[in-house]
């Protein structure tokens, strides 16, 4: 993987940066891609520390014009793409009947139509350049469904046929396109929207065979697996990374 270069999204901090850093300990040169610039750069400086390279990329998903802006400025000072892990994502948690049209439709304008932005501005240069690989973050309420996740379900539902959509297209071209479905993990997103159940992280730790939520780094690790060329005959399919939670 030395010299191949990744556009990671939503890097800026928990998940996202440690797949950044994973990527970057694998010898890959990482565009820390972030709508919050100043974590974005905190991330880059953590893989020049380790001795890698990275670029600082400010880029909101929801936007194809800032994806086209942050592919641009990453090819100028990258070189290229071969890797691309959509990460980027948010959600609210509460009963599907008290949220409000505005919360759909960012939800879904981070989960789902980020990642199609995305790969739309992207995959043509993997065609052009002969290679590429691609990994979606998904979620495993996309799979069995969670309670007060309703919308966000749904998009990452969207997310895992999105991906085995596309793998089969770009399956002519040697391209691979694979999914991780995470569990739920120890990361600040999730300890935002843990309030709307105190107990919620209780729960789900008596809830999970292995008795924890899962850690960046467990997410890191399956995603830089499939993003390796160790896994070139894996393609369309969906990884959960959860503990036991599911088993599906």
């Amino acid at each position: 993987m030395t010299k191949r270069v990744a556009f990671v999204t939503g890097a800026g901090r928990g998940i996202g940066r440690e797949i950044a850093l994973k990527l970057a300990q694998n010898g890959l040169s990482v565009a820390v891609t972030d709508v919050h610039l100043e974590n974005a750069t905190e991330t880059v400086s953590q893989i020049k520390e380790l001795g890698g390279t990275a670029e600082a990329v400010l880029c909101d998903v929801t936007k194809l014009e800032s994806v086209e802006a942050a592919v641009q400025n990453t090819v100028k000072h990258l070189g290229k793409i071969d890797v691309l892990i959509n990460n980027a994502g948010w959600d609210k948690i509460e009963p599907f009947l008290k949220s409000e049209p505005s919360t759909w439709e960012l939800i879904l304008s981070i989960n789902l139509m980020g990642q199609i932005h995305t790969c739309k501005t992207i995959l043509p240069l993997m065609i052009e350049n002969g290679y590429g690989k691609v990994v979606n973050i998904a979620s495993d309420s996309g799979r069995v469904g969670s309670s007060g996740e309703a919308v966000y379900s749904a998009a990452k539902g969207g997310v895992i046929a999105f991906t085995k959509t596309l793998a089969r297209e770009m399956a002519r071209h040697k391209i691979n396109i694979n999914s991780i479905a995470p569990g739920p993990a120890d990361t600040p997103l999730f300890k935002e929207i843990g309030e709307y159940n105190e107990g919620i992280a209780t729960a789900l730790v008596k809830a999970i065979p292995f008795r924890r939520l899962a850690k960046p780094s467990d997410i890191a690790n399956a995603v830089a697996f499939l993003a390796s060329d160790e896994a070139e005959y894996i393609t369309g399919q969906t990884l959960s990374v959860n503990g036991g939670l599911s088993m599906v």
